[in-house]
């Protein structure tokens, strides 16, 4: 296939990335309604008993996705704390099988989204990927045999940590970006419309929708703009950092099914990636990595006599409502990245760290 074709296919799959999402829940809901095994002689009251889980998950996939960490982080605490108040508690297999079907949807939406609005460095996120899979993969193996109440004891502290980290972070070099662009010439500032609808003095790429484009200039400055016009400028430096917390990231993830996107987010940001950037590069690692994950806990706890998934134990009346739930989250996080400040997000995200953290360690002690 020629570079033409695939770019004029990437292209029309970004413009109407909204109707190819939209189908995707509708197809999964209907392949559950007609081959999924579920108890003999269920009826309507069945398929309708966990609607209240929609607006729940809904919440909960827009939150994570805003930040770009895990869906298990939240979903997994409100299935343990919150579902048995108004339900009967989950078992840990049940737990496994929810968050991972409906995080799987959620991500994938969210991730398209971000990259068509052009928040996400596909190089930096193939770097990551590629330096957290050993990682992974190890974390998963590891589950087999460390307890659980240790993988949540650990993963607290690490969250405790990053809370901390992301507090003591400065996040204004975007605003220093805005100040010097300002301080530049009137003549050099004047927004030049380009034929296609960009701006002439910024990158444009006509595979992008709107005003979006990405150069690298010979000294590694990078300059993004994205769909609604708002430019990044940074550069690339920093792979050894964030090697370091994505590859505890990685283990915890491996482990407990998060952790990759919550401690990468930090070292992005103290490299001086963009915050908007970060969380949209962020979406691609934490999916790739949670799909690596899961693949090796359903196959690997088969493989030495641990956990596994069974499709016929699955509670399809739940995750009907999870599913198209956590697509409609993804979908929705780009547009309150974009509309929220730097320090309401990082007020936001370290916040939600701590109250994670502090659920991983009643979690740990319930479990000694």
């Amino acid at each position: 296939m020629s570079s033409v074709s695939y770019s004029h296919i990437q292209k029309s799959f970004l413009r109407y990335q909204h109707i190819f999402v939209l189908i995707a829940p509708i197809a999964f809901i209907t392949t559950v309604l007609l081959i999924a095994p579920t108890p003999t002689n269920v009826g309507i009251e069945y398929w309708v008993q966990y609607w209240w889980l929609f607006p729940a998950f809904l919440l909960g996939a827009t939150m994570v996705n805003t930040v770009g960490i895990s869906g298990s982080a939240v979903f997994v605490p409100f299935l343990i704390f919150i579902f048995p108040l108004f339900a009967q508690p989950l078992e840990p297999e049940t737990l496994v099988k929810v968050g991972l079907i409906s995080e799987a949807f959620g991500l994938s939406s969210s991730a398209v989204a971000f990259i068509q609005h052009g928040l996400v460095d596909r190089r930096l996120s193939i770097a990551l990927v590629a330096g957290a899979i050993p990682f992974v993969v190890g974390g998963a193996l590891l589950s087999f045999i460390i307890p659980e109440p240790l993988f949540h004891g650990l993963l607290a502290i690490a969250l405790l940590a990053a809370s901390y980290l992301l507090f003591q972070t400065d996040l204004d070099h975007e605003h220093e970006n805005e100040t010097s662009a300002e301080s530049v010439d009137d003549d050099t500032n004047i927004d030049r419309t380009a034929s296609d609808g960009g701006i002439s003095s910024l990158p444009n790429d006509e595979d992008k929708l709107g005003p979006a484009g990405v150069s690298t200039d010979e000294n590694g400055q990078v300059t993004r703009v994205d769909r609604q016009g708002d430019d990044y400028q940074y550069t690339r430096a920093g792979y050894l950092r964030r090697f370091g917390n994505y590859s505890i990231g990685g283990i915890f993830q491996g482990l407990a099914g998060f952790g990759v996107g919550e401690l990468g987010i930090i070292s992005m940001l103290g490299t001086k990636v963009p915050v908007r950037v970060a969380i949209g590069t962020n979406h691609i690692v934490v999916a790739l990595t949670a799909v690596l994950a899961s693949v090796v806990h359903v196959f690997g706890g088969g493989l030495v006599g641990g956990h596994s998934i069974s499709l016929a134990s699955t509670p399809w009346n739940m995750v009907i409502f999870t599913v198209p739930a956590t697509v409609l989250g993804g979908q929705i996080a780009p547009y309150v990245s974009n509309a929220l400040s730097t320090n309401t997000i990082k007020t936001f995200v370290g916040g939600l760290f701590a109250i994670i953290a502090v659920a991983l360690f009643m979690m740990a002690a319930g479990g000694i």
